[in-house]
């Protein structure tokens, strides 16, 4: 009799206890909301069929924030070195703006003032690099005969070539060559373009 009315007191007790457990319904939201906001796409995203960038990504916009974008980096980032601006040398060792032609006066194959600076820089070259070997063209103006001329370019050349030589450059990198009046720097028949004709070239040869 006693385990009766046990058995009955359980059932009850279950009962009531299955009763409670279905008091919830079913059509009521949860109590905490987990559904993430949705948040706008970038616009290139948008272009680029709807797909969102990764958060954090440069150009991305930030939650909440402004839908404007800022251009994205490129991608490579190594800087760009200018011909002639390596360690202040250009492409041939030389300094920016040092040239390769000495002028000489009227008659006169001997290196002036404002060609030295242009000597002293080709030997420098030739003395860091012994494999490189240069020519020195003369040059003269248009004045004189031809034979007189060509000896006075040969001087011309053999001047530099042997300024070359007196600071440290090797004769085996050296050569000199005249072409006398044939092949002038400028046309004409006056002062300004006989200036310019009255030289010596520095030249890299192979």
């Amino acid at each position: 009799m006693k385990r009766l009315a046990l058995t009955s007191v359980c059932l009850a007790l279950a009962t009531l206890l299955a009763a409670c457990g279905s008091s919830v319904k079913l059509d009521e939201p949860p109590v905490e909301s987990r559904t993430p906001t949705p948040v706008s796409p970038a616009p290139a995203a948008q272009a680029a069929g709807g797909q969102q960038s990764d958060p954090g990504v440069a150009g991305t916009a930030p939650a909440g924030g402004s839908a404007t974008t800022a251009p994205a980096a490129p991608q490579s980032q190594v800087a760009t070195v200018q011909a002639g601006q390596m360690g202040g040398r250009g492409v041939d060792g030389l300094p920016p703006g040092v040239g390769r032609i000495v002028y000489f006066d009227f008659d006169s194959f001997v290196v002036r003032d404002d060609g030295r600076p242009v000597v002293e820089a080709h030997a420098r070259v030739l003395n860091a690099n012994r494999s490189r070997k240069m020519i020195v063209e003369g040059h003269t103006d248009e004045r004189g005969g031809r034979e007189y001329n060509l000896a006075l370019g040969q001087k011309r050349a053999e001047a530099v070539v042997r300024s070359l030589t007196l600071l440290g450059a090797g004769d085996a990198q050296l050569e000199a060559v005249s072409f006398g009046e044939e092949r002038p720097a400028a046309q004409g028949s006056d002062e300004a373009a006989w200036a310019k004709n009255r030289r010596a070239e520095l030249k890299d040869r192979q």
